[in-house]
């Protein structure tokens, strides 16, 4: 026992370089700064007249909580490494499961927070929006869509992100048609980007009597949520269609089961999205405008377009050849990320939201090709 001890000993004061190291690539003292001049403009007389007012607020309250943050892996590691040590002076076997428990604790916040560092984006620190949708094959492929439903709220749920159902269809025997969710907090989008795209699924169907392997394809979409909008994002009336339905699917006691779901179409690119989570037909009809917005600014800076108008339709192949990640489950259990080629054999902890080490490979290979 104090052998491992002395072994925890070893791994905190090997990370402890690490973490003071953190706290330049953080720039903490410029946040610190920042922060200082950020709350001398909200004693500005006409501060929250300002229409710059949330925003400012917010930024400080992000710097804060990454000062934070910091400060706690800081303290965990000094308080771990203090419990380690007198737990080898006084030969105290008890406190190994603390010492254990608080050294996995510093070394998975130090890699998660280095991660971070390299969200260098323009909205990586914005929320989340996700789509999903399913690809040919109808039960099968809904059904898949309605599984990487679960996986990302789960991921969502584990990493202390607050995950919003926005919008629900049901599949016709099982699964889904379409869902939309945000996930937000600090980082989301930065962290879930790299999930965008096609996901394939190979599996002994369990709506196959004859037990027959299934290939199945779904699609997520990830998305920044814009806090404002630039002044060149202008729908016109004639260019959407809406209507309403009545709410169902997964919502349960917290969709208003009235026909005050709203879906857009936006006719020039074919974009439809919807929502049925809030409280009235026109705070749905409002959020479901801000999702499109939202949707047609992302296509505009990924394709490097100049104005909205460019964009002229939208493609939605989702099948073979297109996928960014394979998910087989048998014969073996295999998820594989075609992108990068890292893997994990052990399905079911990814099917729980254990993504992980996909979305750091990715991080990871994109800042080596910067």
């Amino acid at each position: 026992m104090i052998i491992q001890l002395d072994e925890a000993k070893r791994s905190l004061n090997s990370v402890r370089a690490s973490v003071e190291d953190l706290r330049s690539a953080l720039r903490i003292d410029d946040l610190e700064r920042q922060i200082q001049e950020l709350e001398a403009k909200t004693l500005v007389p006409d501060f929250w007249s300002s229409p710059d007012s949330a925003k400012i607020l917010q930024s400080i309250k992000d710097k804060k909580t990454t000062i934070g943050d910091y400060e706690a892996l800081v303290g965990k590691l000094e308080d771990t490494l203090v419990l380690c040590e007198m737990g080898i002076e006084e030969n105290d076997e008890s406190v190994l499961d603390e010492v254990l428990s608080g050294v996995k604790s510093v070394l998975e916040t130090e890699e998660k927070m280095r991660l971070g560092t390299l969200l260098t984006g323009e909205y990586d620190r914005n929320n989340a929006i996700l789509s999903f949708h399913p690809g040919a094959g109808g039960t099968e492929a809904q059904d898949w869509a309605q599984m990487l439903y679960r996986m990302y709220t789960r991921w969502g749920e584990n990493h202390g992100y607050t995950v919003r159902l926005v919008d629900w269809l049901d599949g016709d025997e099982a699964g889904l048609k379409s869902a939309t969710i945000t996930i937000e907090g600090v980082n989301a989008y930065g962290f879930l980007k790299s999930e965008n795209g096609v996901h394939r699924l190979v599996r002994v169907s369990p709506f196959d009597a004859s037990g027959r392997r299934h290939t199945s394809f779904a699609s997520v979409e990830v998305m920044p949520e814009f806090d404002d909008m630039n002044d060149d994002i202008e729908i016109r009336d004639e260019d959407i269609e809406v209507t309403a339905h009545r709410s169902s699917g997964a919502g349960g006691q917290h969709i208003n089961k009235t026909d005050s779901a709203i879906r857009i179409l936006h006719k020039p690119t074919g974009i439809v999205v919807g929502c049925q989570t809030q409280r009235s037909q026109l705070q749905n009809k409002d959020f479901a405008m801000k999702m499109l917005k939202s949707k047609l600014m992302e296509i505009k800076q990924r394709e490097n377009l100049q104005k909205i108008d460019d964009i002229k339709g939208v493609k939605t192949d989702i099948e073979w050849g297109a996928q960014i990640r394979s998910y087989v489950f048998m014969p073996y259990t295999l998820a594989k990320d075609a992108r990068t080629g890292y893997e994990e054999t052990d399905i079911s902890s990814v099917m729980d939201g254990g993504i992980d080490g996909f979305i750091n490979a990715y991080l990871k290979m994109n800042s080596a090709k910067s």
